[in-house]
């Protein structure tokens, strides 16, 4: 069976073409005014922390955006009622790394931030969330490190928005668009329609 497993990261290398250009340019180092909008856009986000029992993976909702954008090195995230397990906010006191997925209804891509976070129970933090006369336990505050859209063949394979509409969002290839408007030969930069036109054609024949 030994045969059968990948143990090295050579192996599993070998088995998959190397990444494109353009899955490597649209990672920022900060959110861009393009990754803006879609963080302000979701109410929805899937939070990933590790800690010293294992990992966590734990839905996050609300019925405004999901996150608050205090800085573009800085992320907000209240931590609202719930089980009280605390099994995200253990880890997240025990290792700070984070990684979140924002999901908006509609819209194929999402986006995915990696970073550093802590919780945070000043009076100031916890004000800024108040509602209804209520006021989160504590508020999570994300150091921002990498931030970069997911490629959207997972939920178009699913159809998990099949039949419903988006808001209007920057698209990947208006994000690419941003991320290389500063390389010095015209070549490098991507050009947005060009990208979102052979992206859809690519997908149709490789969505699997």
């Amino acid at each position: 069976m030994m045969a059968d497993q990948i143990t090295a990261v050579s192996q599993l290398e070998a088995l998959y073409d190397r990444p494109s250009r353009n899955s490597l340019v649209k990672v920022a180092q900060h959110i861009t005014p393009e990754y803006r909008a879609w963080i302000g856009a979701s109410r929805f986000c899937i939070l990933s922390t590790v800690g010293a029992d294992g990992t966590d993976g734990s839905p996050r909702g609300d019925e405004d955006p999901v996150a608050w954008i205090q800085d573009p090195q800085t992320l907000l995230m209240p931590d609202w009622r719930g089980n009280n397990r605390l099994d995200s906010l253990r880890n997240i006191v025990e290792d700070g790394r984070v990684s979140l997925m924002f999901m908006v209804p509609g819209k194929s891509n999402v986006v995915r931030i990696n970073g550093q976070a802590h919780l945070s129970v000043s009076a100031a933090h916890l004000a800024m969330f108040e509602r209804k006369g209520q006021l989160p336990r504590c508020v999570m505050v994300v150091s921002v490190s990498e931030v970069y859209g997911q490629c959207a063949r997972a939920i178009i394979r699913s159809g998990l928005w099949d039949g419903q509409a988006g808001p209007d969002l920057p698209s990947m290839g208006d994000i690419l668009q941003a991320q290389t408007a500063g390389e010095a030969e015209q070549s490098a930069r991507i050009d947005s329609a060009a990208y979102e036109k052979d992206w859809r054609a690519r997908v149709t024949k490789s969505l699997w």
